[in-house]
């Protein structure tokens, strides 16, 4: 008989994995990759569990992101990435919209791969999951002023690779 803590974790967990799943995919540049990652991170939280001090859905993105480095990275997976899109689920009417679409997001795709992993890292929990800085600071157990500094530098440097032609901004503006 399954325990009522059990199936809570398992009910969020489910409706947790869309969100791990884009994170994986932010780290990983590959949809099979990143399928891989929430597979093994799912895996592991549900035969670990989650500390009791600690809410599910932050440990579920810091076990992501460590499964990450240990496996994934450790492997040199992102030398070896295929930058492939996801299809659209819904008809697309304008193919050349649809198009230039797909370059737009294959470019932002090969600029946040671009970027150190710390950085791609708080850019995906900001930017793709909507955290607040004080939620990744939790989720990655660093300060804000971290947080903020590293976000800065990511969208610094994700403006110089979409942007190349642009004379850079100042830093310290």
């Amino acid at each position: 008989m399954k325990t009522d803590t059990s199936i809570a974790m398992k009910q969020e967990l489910t409706q947790l994995a869309p969100a791990l799943r884009r994170f994986a995919y932010s780290l990983t540049g590959s949809a099979a990759d990143a399928d891989d990652l929430l597979q093994n991170t799912l895996e592991r939280l549900l035969s670990r569990g989650v500390p009791e001090d600690i809410e599910l859905a932050k440990w579920a993105f810091r076990v992501c992101r460590n499964i990450w480095i240990d496996e994934y990275r450790a492997r040199k997976v992102r030398q070896h990435l295929n930058y492939a899109i996801e299809e659209s689920e819904e008809p697309v009417a304008d193919g050349a919209q649809a198009i230039e679409d797909q370059i737009a997001l294959t470019e932002v795709d090969a600029a946040m791969q671009q970027l150190p992993d710390d950085q791609r890292t708080i850019i995906s929990l900001v930017a793709l999951e909507g955290m607040s800085y004080k939620e990744v600071a939790d989720t990655l157990s660093i300060p804000t002023g971290t947080v903020m500094s590293r976000l800065a530098r990511a969208r610094i440097a994700l403006s110089r690779f979409l942007n190349p032609e642009q004379p850079p901004a100042a830093e310290g503006a």
